[in-house]
């Protein structure tokens, strides 16, 4: 019998918005949705960077006697809130870390794994969550040293990410780091292949490479985002848009 045709590859040179992710149907089948939040962890400590961008970015802001604040935006399964708090623990960090998702699966995941997380390390202070907007917290009038976000932007589109761009400048005083995918042939191809141990019965594999599909690429990202920003590399899978705000500390001071 004839091999099958190969699959085209897609055309990775321009952005495709049009592709949805499964895990975002909200009639998605439960259980996968289940286990690919529960592999995010693993996907993110091998690839979205945050260790090093907790070391070079965020420890070194914090002031001894004085709570560093952080906001996970579009926080998901909370795996990287966790991973902050854990970090900063061991380092002796008071970091308090609330993360905020208006999808309530995502709400729920984070919350009931956050308190088993938590019931096995009970002299930590664990993260937050909170079932609620960037646009709801900034009409709130709320605000934190540090505004986070792990591959949130790649599911927004321009106009959506220059409303999340303007609530961050609005929500951090101190910085801003928005970690997302890179959108390019040799970041599809690996993440096609090194996924595989861990796709089955999720949809990590599918979704993974929609999202690569859907990513900017950093002059995608420059453009919408505008001045007092940059858009910063990390590794074929990873980029960060950041700002920093050098504001004054005063030992004491309100805040």
């Amino acid at each position: 019998m004839p091999r099958p045709a190969p699959r085209p590859r897609p055309d990775l040179s321009r952005r495709d918005p049009g592709l949805r992710e499964l895990m975002d149907d909200p009639d998605c089948d439960l259980g996968a949705l289940r286990r690919t939040y529960a592999r995010f962890e693993a996907i993110n400590s091998l690839l979205a960077g945050w260790s090093a961008t907790y070391r070079r970015r965020i420890r070194p802001l914090a002031v001894p006697g004085r709570p560093l604040t952080v906001l996970d935006v579009g926080s998901g399964g909370g795996d990287v809130a966790r991973a902050l708090a854990r970090w900063a623990h061991r380092d002796g960090v008071d970091l308090r870390v609330t993360g905020v998702d208006p999808d309530a699966r995502a709400h729920e995941w984070a919350v009931g794994r956050t308190a088993h997380w938590s019931a096995r390390r009970p002299h930590l202070t664990p993260p937050a969550f909170r079932r609620t907007t960037s646009r709801e917290l900034v009409a709130a009038g709320e605000t934190f040293d540090v505004v986070v976000s792990n591959h949130l932007l790649h599911h927004l589109d321009p106009e959506q990410v220059r409303g999340l761009v303007a609530d961050s400048e609005r929500l951090a005083r101190r910085l801003v780091v928005h970690n997302d995918l890179v959108r390019s042939p040799a970041a599809y191809r690996l993440y096609s292949v090194g996924v595989l141990p861990l796709a089955p019965g999720s949809f990590l594999r599918t979704d993974g490479l929609r999202s690569l599909r859907r990513a900017y690429v950093p002059d995608e990202l420059r453009a919408l985002a505008g001045p007092g920003w940059e858009v910063r590399p990390g590794t074929f899978a990873y980029q960060q848009l950041v700002r920093v705000r050098s504001l004054p500390v005063q030992p004491g001071g309100p805040r």
